[in-house]
């Protein structure tokens, strides 16, 4: 019989934000127009922006660990860090809400992008809407050491404070992709699909790692399981991961480690975390041309663009299948109208 990692964590508090698996949908009319350039191979998608929370994302699994571990604690206020225009922020926001939980945001200038609709669309408009209360700091200040200060300023208040670090990528949150990867195979086996690859891209790392700790504990090979960096190099990607994975999997109860190398691709990064590249205005395009369906500029675009460069190469044939994870983040497409302007005009024709 397969390992299960979910026996290893069924005691792990938990508060269901998903409602259930998300749909893995295969992609017909993008599998029709990649059929033109001779690419045959079936192609997938792991609907995780389907999560019917805050415009959905896969930050909303890393949630459910830290939420319930926040409520177990009898924590009323959350604390936690990201960019300006982070998912992470938004779906903390959004979890908090329904919660009943005082939110704080502390969020950076990680991205030189200085426009109205950076600064005040996208994201940063859901926070406000969901009621978080925003620390926007200056570039360069520290979000640790705001954090210091601002939690003893709401002790002081009465409040009690929990802190969940940036996009909740530790082993805790973790455990949330974990869980996804077991949905993954067993919706692959059900659909009878030969599935080859896993694409996902990797940011903080947590939900890479997470996938990786859950195949294997499945006894499944992790090096199926792809990451396009869009914010670290490969090698700091790998060494993070790798990390995070392992101890993900100790968290567990699996204590073999990892038996081989993570797979981390830097290649459609672009100039730095946050700054639009052509191929991934052209995988967004296509994606939303082909199947009319959203993702972000800042994260899945650019993993989707790797999984488009890959497929052209022919790293999957005629009866293999490809499984991509929409993460989600689709309102961050507002907060950059003014820096696109108009290069999507044109650029994708059917």
């Amino acid at each position: 019989m397969v390992p299960s990692i979910q026996k290893g964590f069924a005691d792990v508090p938990r508060i269901d934000l998903t409602g259930g698996p998300t749909p893995l949908y295969r992609a017909t009319g993008l599998e029709n127009a990649l059929r033109r350039e001779g690419i045959e191979a079936g192609i997938y998608l792991k609907r995780d922006d389907l999560i019917p929370i805050g415009g959905g994302g896969n930050k909303l699994r890393k949630l459910q660990y830290h939420m319930a571990s926040v409520i177990a604690a009898g924590h009323d206020t959350v604390i936690t860090f990201g960019g300006l225009q982070s998912n992470h922020a938004r779906l903390t926001a959004a979890v908090c809400a329904r919660l009943g939980l005082e939110c704080h945001l502390i969020l950076t200038q990680e991205v030189d992008i200085n426009t109205a609709d950076y600064n005040h669309n996208g994201n940063v408009l859901l926070n406000r809407i969901f009621g978080a209360q925003c620390h926007v700091l200056a570039r360069g200040a520290s979000a640790q050491d705001n954090a210091v200060v601002l939690c003893d300023q709401l002790t002081l208040r009465g409040k009690s404070v929990a802190v969940i670090p940036v996009g909740g990528s530790t082993p805790l949150g973790a455990l949330g992709y974990a869980d996804c990867a077991v949905e993954i195979s067993q919706q692959a086996d059900a659909g009878g699909l030969n599935l080859k690859g896993i694409t996902v891209a990797n940011g903080s790392s947590g939900t890479q790692a997470g996938l990786i700790a859950g195949w294997c504990a499945m006894a499944r090979d992790p090096r199926i399981i792809n990451g396009f960096a869009v914010m670290n190099s490969a090698a700091g990607a790998v060494k993070k991961t790798t990390e995070l994975a392992t101890s993900t999997l100790e968290l567990a109860g699996f204590n073999h480690g990892l038996a081989h190398a993570v797979q981390v691709d830097d290649s459609q990064l672009g100039a730095a975390y946050g700054q639009p590249t052509r191929a991934m205005l052209e995988a967004v395009a296509l994606l939303a041309r082909t199947e009319g369906l959203l993702l972000d500029p800042v994260y899945s675009g650019k993993a989707f663009a790797g999984l488009l460069s890959q497929l052209r190469q022919g790293a999957y044939q005629q009866g293999e299948d490809v499984v991509f994870v929409m993460t989600g983040g689709a309102p961050g497409l507002y907060a950059y109208q003014a820096t696109l302007a108009d290069a999507w005009d044109g650029l994708i024709s059917r």
